[in-house]
């Protein structure tokens, strides 16, 4: 059985002959269609849009031949092409919210995608100094995908921030999910003595608490948490969704002119049980710390770093110390370029003033790059400026996320 039908754009083939091979896929038409007269009956093709167009499908007595008439060819086509073109730049649509230390980093993500709106929130405090807030057209969220762009950076601002979390799904939204590029308490995931407190675990265990949506359990998005176990201190009424900004760094490093020398170093075993599997296409230098006394040494476990363009990774930085010890020992023993990349730039008490600049090739001076992501805002806004210092933002990443 054969078909026609006007000519469609290249971008619909697939569409047509689809279409099309449903009607091979029917029964043979009963004989009362084969009679002198044509018969005709009309149907209906939804675009993506959902605006009707209309054809005409005719059976000419005397002939297999079916002919799929379309009504107003023109019109179908351009907006079905539209409509295909609007499904793969804009996907879901996503409402997102923000607080006001990610404000810069959410523009970037909406920068990303048309399928993302910025909405705000007002922060507010009493006179007492707790928050009033307010979410501005709660209704007109009703029914949309919501997310929620977070920054646990100091304590200070977690409560405040938790309230319109836990507030959120509870507007009747279809999906949410909260982003929170860095999870803070991750270094504190493990008793030493009796009475320590895990408050990585705390912190999971209330985000675990969101309350449902319509579309059920919230979705977190975070990056690169500090401890792999982490991600089974999380409950059953949350999807965590662990992304990483080492494809970032890759992607970085295929753009230096010196990408054929570079070797990446882990400054310990936990680093390197981290992120090998993603790097191991680059020659791997492995560091320790041995106790020396009262003094931790890093010393290099495996690798040479000889001539090399050497690239320390790690999760997070704070103080330095390790990354500043491992830059020693990296170019005492014949590294031609030092780097570095954290995913999570804390620097507390401003501790990125330690780490200077090689100026042109002198790796026991300084750094060529310090590559940080935008999870900490605040250390974003302190360093985006100063040598060594580069951000790779997360933006994409997220606006990514945002489509699972």
């Amino acid at each position: 059985m054969a078909a026609t039908s006007p000519p469609l754009t290249s971008s619909l083939l697939n569409r047509k002959f689809s279409i099309f091979s449903s009607f091979n896929s029917l029964k043979p038409f009963p004989n009362s269609l084969n009679d002198k007269k044509s018969r005709r009956f009309r149907c209906q093709f939804k675009s993506f849009e959902n605006q009707p167009s209309n054809f005409s499908v005719e059976f000419l007595s005397g002939s297999e031949s079916i002919h799929l008439i379309q009504n107003s060819p023109s019109t179908f086509s351009m907006s079905m092409a539209a409509a295909a073109n609007s499904a793969v730049k804009h996907g879901k649509k996503v409402c997102l919210f923000y607080c006001a230390e990610t404000e810069a980093l959410a523009q970037r993500i909406a920068a990303e995608s048309d399928a993302i709106e910025l909405r705000s929130i007002k922060w507010r405090t009493f006179d007492d100094g707790f928050p009033n807030l307010f979410i501005p057209n709660a209704h007109g969220i009703r029914g949309q995908h919501v997310a929620f762009l977070a920054s646990f950076n100091s304590p200070a601002v977690i409560f405040e921030q938790l309230s319109v979390i836990y507030a959120l799904p509870k507007l009747f939204i279809s999906s949410f999910t909260l982003v929170l590029p860095f999870f803070p308490t991750g270094t504190s995931e493990r008793m030493e003595d009796e009475g320590d407190v895990a408050t990585a675990f705390t912190l999971a265990r209330i985000l675990s608490n969101i309350p449902t949506s319509k579309g059920g359990p919230t979705s977190l998005v975070t990056f690169d948490i500090h401890a792999l176990q982490e991600r089974f201190y999380f409950g059953d009424n949350i999807l965590p969704c662990f992304e990483s900004g080492i494809p970032l760094l890759k992607n970085r490093l295929q753009q230096l002119p010196d990408s054929d020398k570079i070797s990446i170093a882990f400054p310990d075993d936990g680093a390197w049980k981290r992120f090998h599997k993603q790097l191991q296409h680059f020659p791997t230098i492995v560091c320790n710390k041995v106790r020396m006394g009262d003094q931790r040494i890093v010393r290099i476990k495996e690798g040479d770093a000889a001539g090399r363009h050497v690239v320390i990774v790690d999760d997070l930085v704070q103080s330095g110390g390790t990354l500043i010890e491992c830059q020693k020992v990296l170019a005492a023993n014949g590294a031609a370029k030092i780097s570095a990349y954290v995913t999570h730039g804390i620097f507390p008490k401003r501790s990125w003033q330690r780490f200077g600049h090689d100026n042109g090739g002198h790796p026991e001076k300084g750094l060529t790059y310090f590559w940080i992501t935008d999870s900490c805002p605040h250390t974003v806004k302190e360093v985006k400026t100063k040598l060594p210092f580069e951000i790779l933002s997360l933006s994409g990443s997220i606006a990514a996320a945002l489509q699972i």
